[in-house]
């Protein structure tokens, strides 16, 4: 039986190594009757070859913009909307539902072209949870990063010191900026956990106390990754969800930890949980936030003290100078932490979006037709924002 083609894209973000389709899955989904057309690509971190393998069919960088009419077009992270408009049915990340910066230009590419956008963030079961995400590693990488960040904040030459931990083959300190180096892709989590396990342990300074770290949104699966990365280095976790965060911030329990991860997730706005004011009172101990959850473009944002996300190339952003009781204080915000890891991360959401996949050819019903719905819905908010402008 013959059923949809599934064209799997090259991803257009720099550094961007995962696959929203690995090889096993592609085999399971030919299996089924798909077809499958894959893009080379120079960054993926699974070679095409794997893909040819198991019974794709191969096209060059960006060919998926002459695919054909009835193709689905599969992705993970948004598309710049100058390669629109957009004339397919597309799944991807957009990143445009929740008012942040850009979203109009992308649902009018969208609308300019006729195609129409399955968001891989609005993808749910009945009960409203994702059916697939990548929130495990980013909270296990964010916390990786957050400590690599305070061991090099407190060592005295923190560039040199990490150059050889900070991301495997990067030894280019031109290309180094603030605390970390230029990040580099691990091959796995005990390439991480080793990593940030020696740059602890060459760490110089501290206050003679116990490193304590703080993760919000501890129950989540982002925040189970913070946690458990943590717990694996002997870290002490202080483990908040909705029940520590109901009463609204600002939490002065957040100055007396050494790192805070932040992995809530929020559809609406919330009191902050902390604001650079806050930050800023005498006797401080905070000195690393890494923003799992990253969304500073947005209303709906927990921890308004930045308004531009770090990148693999520039980790960190300095918040706060030291002064004479307090430590600086530097941010982690990159919005594609999972990239890092990019393996298991792809391996991982590719096997939790498989079962989903397999109804693709059915995109009026179940997590496809609630993720169609709501694309109309918010094409239609945007027209009459663009109307009343």
């Amino acid at each position: 039986m013959s059923r949809a083609l599934l064209w799997l894209r090259t991803e257009h973000k720099p550094l961007e190594q995962r696959a929203a389709v690995t090889p096993a899955v592609a085999r399971s989904l030919i299996e089924a009757g798909y077809r499958i057309v894959v893009e080379t690509s120079e960054q993926r971190a699974i070679d095409i070859a794997e893909y040819a393998a198991v019974g794709c069919d191969t096209a060059e960088a960006g060919d998926w913009q002459q695919a054909p009419a009835d193709a689905i077009v599969i992705g993970l992270k948004e598309l710049d909307t100058t390669l629109g408009p957009f004339r397919h049915r597309h799944v991807h990340f957009a990143h445009a539902y929740k008012f942040q910066r850009g979203w109009e230009s992308t649902l009018a590419a969208f609308a300019a072209g006729g195609g129409k956008l399955y968001d891989l963030e609005y993808l749910v079961d009945d009960q409203q949870r994702r059916v697939a995400a990548f929130g495990y590693w980013a909270g296990y990488v964010g916390a990786g990063l957050a400590l690599l960040a305070l061991a090099a904040q407190r060592s005295s030459n923190s560039i040199e010191a990490l150059e050889s931990t900070a991301s495997p083959g990067n030894t280019d300190s031109s290309q180094t900026s603030g605390l970390l180096g230029a990040l580099d892709a691990w091959p796995h989590r005990e390439a991480l956990q080793c990593c940030v396990q020696q740059a602890l342990l060459n760490m110089a300074g501290g206050s003679g106390q116990p490193l304590q770290a703080l993760v919000i949104g501890a129950r989540g699966r982002s925040g189970r990754g913070a946690v458990d990365l943590c717990h694996s280095l002997g870290i002490e976790t202080t483990a908040w969800d909705i029940k520590e965060t109901t009463a609204g911030g600002p939490f002065d329990a957040i100055l007396d930890h050494d790192v805070l991860i932040n992995c809530v997730f929020v559809d609406q706005p919330v009191p902050p949980f902390t604001t650079l004011k806050h930050l800023a009172e005498p006797g401080r101990r905070l000195a690393i936030v890494s923003d799992v959850g990253c969304d500073p473009y947005g209303e709906q944002n927990p921890l308004p003290i930045y308004n531009e996300c770090t990148t693999l190339d520039n980790p960190t952003m300095r918040l706060l100078p030291a002064t004479e009781n307090t430590p600086p204080l530097d941010l982690i915000a990159i919005d594609h932490l999972p990239s890092l890891l990019p393996l298991e991360s792809s391996e991982d959401f590719s096997q939790q979006l498989l079962a989903t996949l397999l109804t693709i050819d059915e995109l009026g019903s179940g997590a496809w037709g609630r993720a169609g719905q709501l694309f109309e819905e918010k094409l239609k908010a945007s027209c009459s924002v663009a109307a009343s402008s």
